[in-house]
Order: structure tokens, then sequence, then C-alpha cells
């Protein structure tokens, strides 16, 4: 008998949070917004769950849900459909021992892009429903749903990466450079070998962690038999001695770091059984084409995804070439080790790269649901694995009369002048597929949508309501969606939804009732503005604004927000947060605008980047200066500009291209010379300063930065171990040395992310006290 699902026992509309209340507005007097107050608990966005998970049975809904009190800690929740209860499954500081983390595991968590959280930040359900297994502190617990929690480690060194094998039998881990297994409550020993400081296995080499979204390195076969492990050795990779200078000393750390143009980590990966016998090695360099991977070294390619057949009669392996021009998916045999390339995925245009992602899957029939942008834009495609067919019947007469043998057949599922963003879910009993995508009238917005994946006549259907963008998730079969929602005006609220998008049960729906933390600041909340400009070739520009209560006559002075880089798309339909608000309520327009290069546009709204960073961006972003300049209401000599990371960087290079055009700028943690950053991301569109150098001297910040002549404020945490230090030290000791004045705020003990409840308003008291100091101040 088909076991009940959630999404069908749920009644349409029950609410999942306690109490459940109506959504309304409360009108208030108008209160200004701190940055003190947006950076404490609670969080202004209101309740923010993570990690939403069905049971295995169907019985409960688990969750991560931040304390009122400590917005940045999680506990672990449980939602019996029975009772139709909530309570904590596990309370983290009860549980917790309060250990520091290993040093591995909080750059692995800063990698993750998860470092400012504590408690609980992952778990995973056993097979039979029974527990939970539990990371904590460093350590690892299984809490039984009756209320029993079994602490399995208990270690000064952390537990890294660990997992519940797929039938539940084992639990593994990473622990001093060793993949360690153990039956699943028992006493887990080491199943690879230790080989001194530079070799690892089951973990992810640094630029697979921190530019491939790949964070772990094992990977148990569907049936427990067999599992695949990485082993790499980082010897080669050149060391960045990492001074992380905090408040009361400095530790030093001397971290293997593959500048761009250096060598990469030596990977390997092998199957093995589950006590770490049966050992044999992946030929993970076989069928390399000439003149497409580097000559003479048939080791220097990445290791992008590693996936199990359904069946666990095959390993798949996606290969990449280290320019990232060509993707090769590999099919292992994993009884012998000897690989066969299934297909090649070509960088869709001349002058491009691959993007990677996780929007595949292997489905029970042998096909491939797979994203790709060979068509210009992000699409979902069905392949057909013919290999086991005899070869006579995959014999194809090419367009030139040339007979070839199909391995494989291609079918296109989506197409359009837009972009899939997530394959979310597939039920393959229906034959039906779900996904996540931007649309042709809107790039702006994200909703959800099914197809029917098995007739070539169907056509998608939208599952989720215009004025809002979304993200999804689903369980493994398909069955329920769980979609979270939001819009300029709506903080973010979750909900259940069956597989026609019907909303079943809140799981939080964050009313902006009375009682919500934002409740307060309601009255002076002000709307966001959408329009466009144009780039020079025409290409249309998305810009967002919002405006303080501005009088007549007066002009106003800009906060103008950027990244610039490629990835991230700032402006969207979406809840931006109450800092934007508290911005706007000290007198600023708030700004930003996405250039070229940046996501869900396409391939030829990306590709301008190309071995050109720091060109057509700056370009793109006074564009959108001079725009302001031209509004009424805009002070255009008070448009001051700020940007972290890739959007430090890109303040740095606007300063120097157009002095006078801004009043200020701020460059929090830049790249100053693309020499000292990650191999797999400089490179992916810079090229090698080898083979590239003039490219790499064009974007560089430093030769120019004694031409910048504008205020500006260089922000940089002094233990960053993603863009090191020497960053910064580079572009300040040229401006010292030239006698360019310039100010600084630097933060003793962290990373790439300067955060923290004091931390954070200290930085943005900084800024925009340095902005008063040079006049960018609002009309009186």
């Amino acid at each position: 008998m088909k076991p009940l699902t959630l999404a069908a026992a749920l009644t349409l509309g029950t609410c999942l949070t306690a109490p459940c209340q109506a959504q309304t507005t409360t009108e208030t007097a108008p209160m200004d917004l701190t940055f003190e107050r947006v950076f404490a608990s609670p969080g202004l966005d209101g309740p923010t769950p993570r990690k939403v998970k069905l049971s295995p049975d169907g019985r409960y809904l688990t969750l991560l849900r931040n304390r009122a009190d400590d917005r940045e800690r999680y506990d672990l929740w449980a939602y019996d459909r029975n009772a139709g209860e909530w309570a904590m499954l596990v309370d983290s500081e009860a549980l917790g021992s309060g250990r520091d983390l290993s040093e591995d595991e909080k750059m692995q968590r800063e990698r993750a892009r998860v470092g400012s959280l504590k408690g609980i930040i992952d778990y995973q359900w056993t097979k039979d429903a029974s527990g939970v297994l539990v990371p904590l502190d460093g350590d690892l617990y299984l809490a039984r749903l009756g209320g029993e929690t079994v602490q399995l480690t208990d270690t000064e060194e952390s537990e890294l990466n660990p997992a519940l094998s797929n039938t539940g039998a084992y639990v593994s881990f990473v622990r001093d450079r060793r993949l360690w297994v153990g039956e699943t409550g028992g006493e887990a020993q080491p199943v690879t070998p230790k080989e001194g400081e530079d070799v690892r296995w089951g973990e992810a080499e640094f630029v697979a962690q921190e530019e491939m979204a790949r964070l772990t390195g094992y990977w148990w076969s569907p049936d427990d038999r067999r599992v695949a492990v990485e082993r790499f050795d980082e010897s080669m990779v050149g060391i960045v001695t990492r001074a992380a200078i905090g408040a009361t000393g400095t530790k030093v750390f001397d971290q293997r770091y593959p500048v761009a143009g250096s060598e990469n980590a030596d990977v390997e990966l092998y199957v093995m059984d589950p006590d770490g016998n049966n050992r044999i090695k992946v030929d993970l360099a076989a069928h390399q084409q000439p003149g497409i991977y580097t000559e003479g070294d048939p080791t220097d390619f990445y290791l992008a995804r590693v996936d199990w057949a359904p069946d666990g009669s095959a390993l798949y392996v996606q290969r990449q070439n280290r320019e990232q021009t060509v993707l090769d998916m590999l099919k292992v045999d994993p009884a012998t080790g000897e690989s066969e390339i299934l297909f090649t995925e070509q960088a869709a245009i001349e002058d491009y790269w691959i993007n990677l992602g996780d929007d595949y899957k292997w489905l029970d029939d042998g096909s491939l649901i797979w994203w790709s942008e060979r068509d210009g834009y992000g699409h979902l495609y069905r392949y057909d694995d013919l290999s086991s067919m005899p070869e006579e019947e995959r014999v194809h007469t090419s367009t030139d009369g040339t007979l070839n043998v199909l391995l494989g057949s291609w079918r296109q599922l989506t197409r359009g002048p837009w972009v899939v963003s997530k394959l979310v879910g597939v039920d393959q009993d229906a034959g039906h597929l779900f996904y996540l995508a931007t649309s042709e009238e809107d790039p702006l917005e994200q909703h959800i949508y099914s197809l029917d994946y098995t007739d070539p006549s169907a056509q998608s259907q939208r599952l989720t309501e215009t004025g809002y963008t979304h993200s999804a998730t689903m369980d493994g079969k398909g069955q329920t969606l769980v979609i979270t929602r939001s819009n300029d005006d709506t903080p973010p609220h979750s909900y259940i939804a069956d597989q026609q998008g019907q909303r079943l049960a809140w799981i939080e729906k964050n009313a902006l009732d009375a009682d919500h933390p934002y409740a307060p600041y309601l009255a002076s909340h002000r709307p966001t503005q959408y329009g466009t400009i144009e780039a020079e070739d025409g290409t249309p520009l998305y810009w967002e604004m919002v405006t303080p209560e501005m009088e007549p006559g007066k002009r106003y002075p800009v906060y103008y927000y950027h990244y610039s880089g490629p990835g991230p798309q700032i402006v969207n339909r979406g809840w931006n947060g109450a800092l934007r608000q508290a911005i706007v309520d000290k007198g600023y327009i708030w700004f930003a605008l996405d250039n070229r290069g940046s996501n869900y546009r396409g391939v030829a709204f990306e590709q301008p980047l190309y071995r050109a960073m720091g060109g057509v961006e700056v370009r793109d972003q006074k564009a959108g200066a001079e725009y302001l300049k031209t509004l009424e209401f805009v002070d255009p000599d008070k448009i001051a500009i700020d940007g972290w990371s890739y959007g430090g960087y890109m303040t740095l290079k606007q300063l120097q291209a157009d002095p006078g055009l801004y009043a200020a700028g701020v460059s929090g943690a830049p790249v100053t010379r693309w020499e000292l950053y990650d191999t797999h991301y400089t490179e992916r569109y810079m090229g090698t300063p080898q083979a590239d150098g003039e490219a790499y001297t064009a974007a560089s910040a430093i030769p120019e930065a004694t031409k910048i002549t504008d205020p500006l404020l260089i922000i940089h945490g002094m233990a960053d171990d993603n863009v090191v230090f020497e960053n910064a030290t580079e572009v300040i000791s040229a401006m010292q040395e030239a006698n360019v004045p310039f100010e600084m705020m630097l933060y003793p003990g962290y990373t790439h992310r300067v955060s923290g409840e004091q931390i954070s308003p200290h930085r943005y008291n900084t800024v925009f006290r340095f902005l008063e100091s040079h006049g960018v101040t609002p009309p009186e």
C-alpha cells in the first residue's frame, strides 16, 4: 500500500505555526531604524526557518528555527502531524558542549556561507524515521524521537561532513584527514590511511568548497555496499601565510591556497567497501582530448560532481577541464574503476565558460534530467543513455555522411529567452518535473513550474502567484513542495504545497501583524521602485530604488550599492530586509543596478566579462550614476558607492576610471590584483596570468590606485581566508607610498564575513560617519 504523504494528509489552509494569525498590518507613528536594531535580536525579518525536511515515514515535518533572543542560534524543531503539535526536538544550548570548533570546520563553514550561524546548522533523518543525526559543536549526536539522545563522538577535533549512509546502516565523517565509518550507534573507525599533513581523504579541496559548491568528498552507494571517496594531495599547492590578527594576539596559519596560474591539488577518486577494503582507483584521466586538457599533466582537471546511478550499477563523474570550457560526463564501472565518456558539454559560445550547478537528476530508467546553457539560456534537457543497446542499433549517419555510434540522445524540455534557475524535484511515477525559473516578461521574479517530461508537446504550468519571487525544495519522490516567497513589502513566509502549487499548510506565516518585530517600523517603510536604463550596446539594465519621504525642491544623497561581479542578481522583487530601510531612514536614496555579467539574463548578458574584468561593469555602473544625476530629486554631487568583495574591487576600479563622478567610495574586502585570487574562480573568466597577462594587468586595481582623488574608505577583515588580507595591504601600500589620502577600518580576527550583532552596526556606522565627514549628507 502506498504510504500516506504529508501533502495528502494536511488540510488545506492548516497552519503549522502557533499561534496562527491573520496577516494584518498595524499603523503606528513613524519610527526610524538604527543599525543597532537592524542587527539585534529578534531579527526584523521575522522567523527564518532553515533546512525544512519531511521524515521518511511522512509523520514529522522538521526544521531549524532561530531563537527570538539570538537570531543566529538555531534549534531543531519537529511538527507531529498526528498530534498536531510543535516541539523542540533538540535544544542546541542544553545539548551542546560549547566547545570551540576546529579551524577546519570554521573555514568549511565560511566556504558554505554559514559561518555566522550557531547551534545546529544541519541534520539528517535515519532511514527508519526513528531519529535524527545532529552535528553540534564539533561532535555528533543521534536524537531519538522518544526523547533519548546518544552522543556518538566526543573529541577536541571536529567531525567534518557527517552523514548517514543511504540505508541508515552507517554513520560516516571526516576526522584528522581520514574518512571514518561506523555502524549507526556504534563506534567509528578510520577506513582510509593517514598520509601526512598534505593528503586528505573524504574532503573536498579548497576550490571545490569555495568555488564549485561541492562541500563533500565522499558518496555512499544506494545500497551502502560501496562508497566513493576523494583523495587529494595539496603538497604542490602554494602556501599563503595567513596572519589571523586578533584583538589580543595573532595566530599564523600556513594555508594552501592555489592562486591563479599556479598548481591545483592533485585529486583522485576511489571506490571501496565501508570498512575500507577492496579499494579500487577510478580512471579519471581516461579519454582526455588533446588541446582541451593540459598536455603533459593528466591530473590537471577538476572533479566537479560525483553521483551514483539509482541502482548502484555505475558511478557518474563530471570532469571539467582547467579552462572550464568542457565538461565530460564519465560513466564509471565501480567494480573496476574503468571509465568512458558518456557525453561532453561544451561552453555555449566561443569565449565563454561552463557554469557548474546541481540542477540535474539521474532517473531510475537510466535517463538524465540535465541543465545546460547550450542554446544561450539555462534550460532543462533529457538525455537517454543508449550504451546498453546493441551497437548496430545505435549507428547514425551525420550530415556529412560520417557514420557515428550514438551513446545517447537528447531532447530539450524547456526553451525561451528566460532562465531555469533550479531543478526542484522529479516525480518519476507521474513523469513530472518541477523547476524554478524567471520569465520572459520579468527576470526579477522567480516562479515554480511543472512539466510533463514524457510528452514532447507538453507545456509548462506556472504554479505560483505573480507579485512575489520564490524559492522551493521537494521531497525525494517529488510529491510535496516546500515554498518560500516574498516581495518588497512582505518578509519571507513558507508553506507546504501539493503538486499543483495549492497551499496545504503554513510552515511559517510570518505575518506583518502587531507582534512582528518589524511592526514598529512599518509606518516609515518605503516602497521600492524599478526601472531600466540602456547599456552602451542598448542592453536593458535593471535598477531598483528606495527613496525617503522627500520634500519638493530638495535634493538627496544616494547610497549606491553594488556587487557587479558574475553570479549574484542584486535587483529582484524579493524582500531585502531592514538594512536598506535604515539607510533610507537616515535620509539617503538607496539604489542598485545589475550590470552585464550578472546572473539570470542568459549567456550573452554574462559573456562580456570574459578576459575583461573591471571593464564593462565599470561602464554599466557609470551609466547608472549618470542616470541618477538626471533626476531632479538627486543631488548630483552626493552619489556614494559601496561594495563588498567583488563590489569592493569595483569601488576601486570605478573611482579610478571616473574621478569626480562619485562623491565617495567604500571598498570592502576587495580583490585588488587577480593574481592573488584562486584558480577556479579567476581562470574561469580571466584565463591564467601566464597566457593572458595583458587582461590581468588591465583588470588590476593596483597600477592606477594613485589616481584615486575622491574620498575612499577601505574595510577588510584581518583573518580573511578568501580574499586574503594581502589584497588590502597592496593597495594600501601603493597609496601610502604615493602620499594619496584614504581612510581605513580593519577588523582583527574577522574573516571575509565581517558581521555580528555589534560588529555589523559598527561597520555601517563607520561608513556613514565617513560619508558625513565628506559632506555626503541629506538636505537640511
